[in-house]
């Protein structure tokens, strides 16, 4: 059955506390969907944002991030007062994100609550440690570590702390106890609310689709807490680290710089990290993406200590191997989209065959060659997602205004695209009507917006990347009217 949704970050939410919320603005969104005629919602990763403001570059692999929580929803709770949360600065523009408003002024909020909470932990607060502490005792120790050596990568932090000795965590646990569980209660209110968000979502037809990234952080966590997971020297620096070769787009490639998997040690375990990630991550989504899906297959590694990614080689990742694991212990059908982009060797386009996941379309790559490039919508498969663009890509209208005359004339005359219905929603128009059988719009594409709209530019850092907000007025009855009409007439919804 033809399907449709709309790719939009929670922090891209509208609404008053400088960043999405978990709170009124993503159930009002969610209502928006409904009267859209939607029946997906694709998000980027929750995690905590991590180096350049990205999610894709997360202090943990499991853990929510505290911006989301909602203050007005632990003001109903009796957590916080209207006026310890009301008029605080997060930002002089209430269309971007500003990170060092919010790392300045939510934390206090937050630590207010937990103040109040902190007076009688309930017993689901308890039951809910227990059951997550496979990930939360160790998130929550580095993260009280962390700010106890002022913000340094546990690479800094003293040597016992630093390789996770038993004597040091206890001493940690035990001098900073209410610290630790300052950590664990972000995440106890960041998982209330998200379960009735996702409850909600449910009752409306709304299914989420979330995202992971395939590598974790260097200062993480997961690599301070689990190093034989890494490829890690005896000092625990990574001896390799992750990125992409120089290509069209970059001269000098994308040094992502996260740590390597030891696919080894993963195999010996019959992947039971990787098992473990997705299970969790299909608790909390619908659908589960995951980013950079080729690195399954064969993965760029680059020595550590460089500063292009000119220099690097290709390796053999763990293939279906890794995919069987998760097929054996989640079943045949698991709910994952591969992120299939970018350049792909043959052995790529196998796996991606064998493992049975749907792969990407994305249309803004459609027009640079002939007839038989795999963008174009007469060569999809019905087994895919298509977009016109996701949020590496720039937004349709800005793309089409900045295309070459001869992608231009290429997508004009392929598309039909006229200045009367709008070159972006002639491109959000040839998405609909795709074979594909689930079609994802950014919320941007949609309403025609512009460059100002771009959620991320790759290989960049800081400046418009990750900040970009819709305002309530984006989210009108007549906007939803008009996605319900293209969804209606192409047969999704």
């Amino acid at each position: 059955m033809r399907k449709s949704g709309i790719l939009m970050p929670i922090a891209s939410l509208p609404g008053r506390f400088g960043i999405g919320t978990l709170g009124r603005p993503a159930f009002d969104f969610i209502d928006f969907l409904k009267a859209s005629h939607q029946t997906v919602w694709q998000i980027l990763p929750v995690s905590p944002t991590g180096f350049g403001d990205s999610p894709y570059q997360s202090c943990s692999a499991f853990a929510g991030n505290p911006y989301f929580i909602d203050p007005d929803i632990l003001a109903e709770q009796g957590l916080l007062e209207k006026g310890e949360y009301e008029d605080l600065d997060t930002g002089a523009d209430e269309n971007a994100v500003d990170y060092a408003a919010l790392y300045h002024t939510r934390f206090t909020v937050l630590r207010r609550a937990f103040e109040r909470f902190s007076k009688w932990y309930p017993d689901d607060y308890y039951h809910f440690c227990y059951e997550q502490g496979w990930w939360l005792e160790d998130y929550a120790l580095y993260m009280t570590a962390k700010g106890l050596s002022g913000g340094r990568c546990y690479s800094e932090w003293p040597q016992a702390l630093r390789s996770h000795s038993r004597e040091a965590i206890e001493a940690l646990y035990a001098e900073h106890e209410a610290e630790v569980h300052f950590w664990k209660f972000c995440q106890y209110e960041f998982r209330l609310q998200w379960n009735a968000l996702k409850e909600y979502a449910a009752e409306q037809g709304i299914r989420i689709m979330g995202d992971i990234p395939i590598y974790v952080a260097a200062d993480s966590a997961d690599v301070w807490a689990s190093p034989e997971l890494f490829l890690l020297d005896e000092t625990g620096t990574p001896t390799d680290v992750a990125g992409c070769p120089p290509d069209f787009f970059s001269a000098d490639g994308q040094l992502w710089g996260n740590p390597l998997y030891r696919w080894d040690y993963h195999e010996k375990t019959d992947f039971a990290w990787w098992v473990r990630r997705i299970r969790y991550a299909l608790g909390l989504y619908d659908i589960l993406r995951i980013d950079h899906f080729r690195g399954f297959d064969t993965y760029y590694a680059i020595p550590y200590g460089e500063t292009t990614a000119r220099t690097g080689e290709w390796r053999t990742g763990p293939g279906m191997k890794l995919f069987s694991a998760v097929k054996k212990e989640l079943g045949e059908d698991v709910p994952i989209v591969a992120e299939d982009l970018g350049e792909l060797f043959p052995s790529v386009r196998t796996l991606l065959q064998e493992t049975g996941f749907p792969g990407m379309k994305v249309l803004e790559f459609a027009f640079g060659g002939g007839a038989d490039n795999d963008f174009l919508p007469h060569n999809y498969p019905e087994h895919c997602i298509v977009y016109t663009g996701t949020h590496d890509n720039t937004t349709a209208a800005d793309w089409y205004a900045h295309a070459s005359r001869a992608e231009k004339a290429h997508a004009t005359a392929y598309l039909g695209l006229n200045r009367k219905e709008g070159y972006a929603a002639g491109l959000v128009r040839g998405a609909m009507a795709s074979c594909g059988q689930l079609c994802i719009i950014p919320l941007a594409d949609h309403l025609s917006l512009g460059a100002n709209a771009r959620i991320n530019t790759p290989s960049t850092l800081g400046g418009t990347n990750w900040v970009w907000r819709a305002s309530a007025q984006d989210l009108c009855e007549e906007n939803a009217k008009k996605i319900a009409e293209i969804t209606d007439r192409y047969g999704r919804g």
